[in-house]
């Protein structure tokens, strides 16, 4: 199982943290957020690593070195301008294995890899979104109307449930070699409608798990408070 994290952006919405450290880097208890992502792709299963890297990225090259003290292939692929989330795999292209993994570097998540990688083999998808339920609170009364502005429904402070990504998907190689150009940016969510909308299978898997991004400063405390109460749940060798 190969796994390519991206690992190349700004993080302005950590500022000042940011400003002197790349988010990747960014401490989760006693270890940089990255460090904990590599330990559990190898923990389930995965082979080598490539991290797309750009701000600050010798500091992320200096850390993770080539691997081998972690017992793994781990190579770089400089981003010299922003290429957005997709856009990074056009530079790797040759590199990357038939189905590979992406996935941000800024996550704290017990998903299992190894099982979402499975599941999209099984589920023979172009590509496969790793998904988790949100609840969003709205803080005032919504209105609902009709074309003639009549009041249809009205509910005070209710709450919507949603399904949002995790930020780890799957990708089969031969379906998206085409649609990114080297040095071109693309997003994944433009990634998955384009190829939703040329009637390949998209695939969105479900599992119960933890799951965090850390990129606003709330939510990386937040991240720190999950890791040092159920620790061993991100990390089997602790």
């Amino acid at each position: 199982m190969q796994a390519i994290i991206l690992a190349g952006g700004k993080g302005t919405r950590l500022m000042p943290y940011t400003a002197t450290l790349p988010k990747p880097l960014m401490p989760i208890g006693d270890r940089p957020i990255l460090d904990i992502l590599v330990r559990q792709l190898i923990s389930h299963g995965a082979t080598s690593i490539i991290m797309a890297v750009g701000h600050l990225h010798h500091m992320i090259e200096a850390y993770f070195k080539d691997g081998a003290d972690y017992g793994i292939q781990i190579k770089y692929s400089l981003e010299k301008q922003a290429l957005g989330t997709a856009g990074p795999l056009g530079l790797v292209m040759n590199e990357l294995e038939d189905n590979f993994l992406v996935l941000n570097g800024d996550l704290l998540t017990t998903i299992d890899f190894k099982k979402l990688f499975e599941k999209h083999l099984s589920e023979n998808s172009a590509a496969t979104i790793a998904t988790f339920p949100r609840t969003v609170d709205i803080d005032f009364g919504v209105v609902e109307l009709d074309e003639n502005s009549a009041l249809l429904d009205y509910k005070e402070k209710p709450s919507f449930e949603y399904r949002v990504s995790m930020g780890i998907n799957v990708f089969q190689k031969h379906a998206i070699q085409k649609l990114i150009k080297t040095g071109s940016y693309l997003d994944i969510p433009d990634l998955m409608m384009i190829l939703k909308n040329k009637n390949q299978k998209v695939y969105c898997y479900q599992e119960k798990c933890e799951w965090l991004d850390i990129g606003r400063v709330d939510d990386y405390h937040v991240a720190n408070e999950m890791f040092e109460s159920k620790k061993s749940q991100y990390l089997t060798d602790v």
